[in-house]
């Protein structure tokens, strides 16, 4: 194949645009280092790209997926469920047993001026070849 149109590629890939989409995509990931999947024939990314989905060495369904995921902002990521809490006891005296007594708690207090001159008299630690 010495010259890749996009008609060689529209049966793989139906929308024009969303081939340009994807081919500009292949292209740039394969100048970020990903593998060629088709001999290069001293061709330049785009055209690679575009061989590689009239060849249909790569699947544009992945890379319609990795272009997709490339482009979200927020990715919702699988996080562990979190422990389930202990049951609540539905006995009155074992509930007063567990009760916190509130008026005993005492909170400390400090003015604005004061939290200023703390953080003033803060010294930086010094630097050490660690680092």
């Amino acid at each position: 194949m010495a010259r890749v149109t996009v008609e060689d590629c529209v049966d793989k890939v139906e929308n024009r645009f969303e081939l340009v989409l994807l081919a500009s995509h292949r292209a740039r990931m394969i100048s970020s280092g990903s593998p060629l999947t088709i001999d290069r024939d001293n061709d330049k990314n785009p055209v690679c790209a575009l061989r590689e989905i009239a060849e249909e060495t790569v699947s544009p369904e992945d890379l319609k997926e990795d272009l997709i995921h490339s482009l979200q902002k927020f990715v919702e990521v699988d996080e562990p469920e979190a422990e389930t809490a202990p049951m609540v006891p539905s006995d009155p005296q074992q509930l007063q047993i567990n009760a916190v007594d509130d008026s005993e708690v005492e909170f400390d207090s400090i003015t604005e001026e004061d939290l200023l001159k703390g953080l003033e008299g803060l010294v930086p630690p010094e630097r050490s070849d660690d680092y």
